[in-house]
């Protein structure tokens, strides 16, 4: 089940064989038989395919971040965390940027204020090891209250959005209260990038 036609056999990549054992709506988990630059001879691997996902950074005018803080079955924590969302359809050209819009409304209650811009940031590999997942991250600023508020998907349990410092959320991240990939990843390439004064 193809979710996106970013991961392609290249450059000493060859795939053999693949075989679906288990496939739903969000991701699908193969056994596949590859060769690659270094390994010449087929070996065997799982891959889980999954769907690609924005990650948002939403920044005030006064220069904060919110994040929300949402229960996390598999590891059974409610933790602290930038909106994100995954992609449901890769085919079209502004869906990666609608979903970026729609996950910082759903999630946070908020919207990019007229004059205020999603800038992208790239994107990364959450878990190469196992998955082909790929989320794309932006920065969106400044950020104002949609008149709406919030529109919480029904399969999610986000209990606060709360607006946090640079400085606070270095700190978070340094003790350990921030520790999903998604906000460590978006957190590194806005330093890197020298978005986030610190």
């Amino acid at each position: 089940m193809p979710f996106h036609d970013f991961i392609r056999d290249d450059a000493g990549w060859q795939t053999q064989a693949s075989e679906a054992l288990f496939e739903n709506p969000h991701l699908s988990v193969h056994r596949v038989t590859v060769t690659s630059p270094t390994r010449p001879q087929p070996f065997k691997w799982m891959v889980c395919h999954r769907k690609s996902a924005v990650v948002i950074a939403p920044q005030t005018a006064d220069g904060r971040f919110l994040l929300v803080r949402q229960e996390r079955v598999p590891i059974r924590a409610t933790i602290w965390e930038f909106p994100a969302g995954q992609i449901e359809d890769h085919t079209a050209l502004d869906a990666v940027r609608d979903t970026a819009a729609r996950e910082l409304r759903e999630e946070a209650g908020y919207q990019i204020a007229p004059e205020g811009e999603l800038l992208p940031l790239g994107h990364f590999f959450p878990s190469a090891g196992f998955t082909d997942e790929h989320s794309h991250l932006f920065l969106a600023r400044p950020v104002i209250p949609h008149p709406e508020g919030h529109e919480h998907d029904a399969g999610e349990a986000i209990t606060e959005c709360r607006a946090f410092t640079p400085a606070e959320l270095k700190a978070m991240i340094a003790s350990g209260e921030i520790r999903d990939a998604n906000t460590l990843a978006a957190f590194a390439r806005l330093v890197a990038m020298d978005l986030l004064p610190l």
